[in-house]
């Protein structure tokens, strides 16, 4: 089957199976390796991506569902300012990322501060709750958070970055 779709601003066509994994569209058919095939079930977060708005696991996904919907990888976040907050708090928490779980960590993190600049310590801790990451200290997760926070705060308040 055809399937069409907007992948990361642009109009895209694919040929695939209807029960194939978007997972293994993104990286198969359109050489997309942010996102990683981990756990398969939807239980690591590491194929995160932005599926119509909301942060989900492209491992779920079939192919027949993509169709007419708009699909936002890492490769597409990492051009926005949003993602360069992110990043740039983590590392000045102190975070060093293992290149396995970054992608569900960084949308775990857009995913909480689009629908709640101010979070609490405890919300900043729960975001990550569907990730499982080996590298980094909930604490030191929860400290970025914050900070992010704190950040796009001031930006939306116009008090600057």
């Amino acid at each position: 089957m055809t399937i069409d779709f907007i992948l990361n601003g642009e109009d895209v066509l694919v040929k695939t199976e209807a029960e194939r994994r978007l997972i293994d569209i993104l990286r198969g058919s359109f050489s997309l390796l942010g996102a990683k095939a981990g756990c398969l079930t939807g239980s690591c977060g590491a194929c995160s991506v932005i599926f119509n708005g909301m942060v989900t696991q492209a491992c779920l996904i079939p192919a027949f569902r993509i169709r007419g919907s708009e699909i936002i990888t890492i490769e597409g976040f990492s051009l926005t300012d949003e993602y360069q907050d992110i990043v740039r708090g983590f590392f000045n928490a102190g975070i060093e990322n293992c290149g396995y779980c970054d992608t569900g960590k960084i949308f775990a993190v857009e995913a909480l501060l689009s629908r709640n600049l101010q979070p609490t310590r405890g919300e900043a801790l729960a975001a990550f709750n569907g990730i499982k990451c080996r590298c980094t200290e909930p604490e030191k997760l929860a400290d970025a958070v914050m900070a992010i926070a704190d950040k796009r705060q001031r930006r939306s308040y116009g008090r600057g970055a």
